[in-house]
């Protein structure tokens, strides 16, 4: 599979991988890189420090897709950032049985206390909003720039979280003691009684009473959070879909990168390959500084201190020959990664490149290298 087939064949590619690894900027490259071959591409980030807007040359955008104007571009690029907020009241109105049912919760004093905690959730919130973009049709291809992620499990676990929060047991401990008819009269009864007579004490029966129809409206949205789980996790699985683990060539970043590489096989996800960013590159020949730059730093060092010249190529072999040691290093870290692979998936590279990766030129460059590649 050549950089071209992965954005052509594919409507799905999610980029996953540690954090400090430039896959913001290897998201946003792939996405131009399919408009450029003629593509209608939304790229998706949920990164809070903004860096795809940077990269793309705006100042900012949000929840709503913002085209970015490419010239002598056949197709279209989009740009999306995740609002959790946005995204979690989304969520409730879609999976609620009817608009009562999730005005109740959206109003409910117990809802918009947790709401900021579940919408903190970036990696719960970015499968969610990815699952609207994707089943809406909208878009040729969607690319998908993770959160960076201390456990990678998180990102893969996401889907099911709301459906277990849900879940029909943990519902049945929070509403065993509330009758409707009996007010809080077995509020005392039952395993939870300690607990629900602290909260009594702390908070007073009106939050209890709050508490228990924040539960009784949330428990009839276990069908809908497990089918759309179901429906994610049907997406990650679907053959339009591409994982692509993007990695360093540091040690940290070389683990990380053979971890998801496991996960992805064990849990029956489609990985296209592995994309090395930020390597050091050097020639296929060491230069002599001296044959190079002999009779140049003479010339102009001769009204400098003595042996000026012969310092000056001296540090330059030096520096040439460390860059050396630090990209044969780096070769041999991404060798274990090629070895962690599995049939038919692809190795891709791109070099450090100069400055900040913060607009159109810069990113074409970067996937120019992967399309290429």
């Amino acid at each position: 599979m050549t950089g071209a087939d992965l954005l052509l064949d594919h409507k799905l590619v999610i980029c996953v991988g540690s954090g400090g690894v430039g896959k913001t900027s290897v998201a946003a490259a792939l996405g131009l890189q399919a408009a450029l071959a003629g593509r209608k591409v939304l790229v998706l980030t949920i990164d809070p420090a903004r860096r795809l807007a940077n990269s793309l040359g705006l100042p900012r955008f949000g929840n709503e897709a913002v085209r970015i104007e490419v010239p002598d571009c056949p197709g279209e690029l989009w740009a999306m950032m995740l609002d959790p907020a946005h995204t979690i009241r989304d969520l409730i109105g879609r999976v609620s049985p009817d608009a009562a049912t999730a005005e109740r919760i959206l109003g409910n004093r117990i809802f918009l206390a947790i709401a900021d905690s579940i919408a903190g959730s970036q990696d719960y919130m970015a499968t969610e909003k990815l699952y609207d973009v994707v089943s809406s049709g909208t878009w040729d291809l969607v690319v998908l720039d993770t959160p960076p992620v201390k456990n990678a499990l998180d990102f893969l676990d996401a889907p099911g979280r709301l459906a277990r929060f849900t879940d029909q047991q943990i519902m049945k401990w929070f509403l065993a003691p509330y009758e409707k008819e009996r007010g809080f009269g077995r509020l005392l009864l039952g395993t939870s009684a300690l607990v629900f007579k602290l909260l009594g004490y702390i908070f007073g029966h009106a939050f209890l009473d709050e508490l228990s129809e924040f539960f009784q409206a949330f428990r009839g949205l276990y069908d809908g959070f497990r089918q759309r789980s179901e429906a994610v996790i049907a997406m990650f699985r679907h053959r339009g879909t591409a994982f692509v683990v993007v990695c360093a060539p540091t040690s940290a970043s070389v683990e990380t990168a053979r971890f998801f590489l496991g996960e992805l096989r064990g849990r029956g996800m489609p990985c296209a390959g592995v994309i090395a960013n930020l390597r050091h590159r050097v020639g296929p020949f060491e230069p002599d500084p001296e044959a190079l730059l002999g009779a140049l730093a003479r010339g102009l060092g001769q009204d400098l201190a003595p042996h000026t010249a012969e310092t000056l190529l001296a540090r330059l072999g030096a520096a040439d020959r460390r860059l050396r040691e630090l990209a044969a290093l780096e070769e041999r870290r991404l060798t274990q990664v090629q070895q962690a692979m599995g049939g038919g998936q692809r190795f891709w590279s791109a070099p450090r490149l100069e400055g900040e990766v913060h607009d159109l030129p810069t990113l074409r460059r970067l996937g120019e290298h992967l399309r290429s590649a």
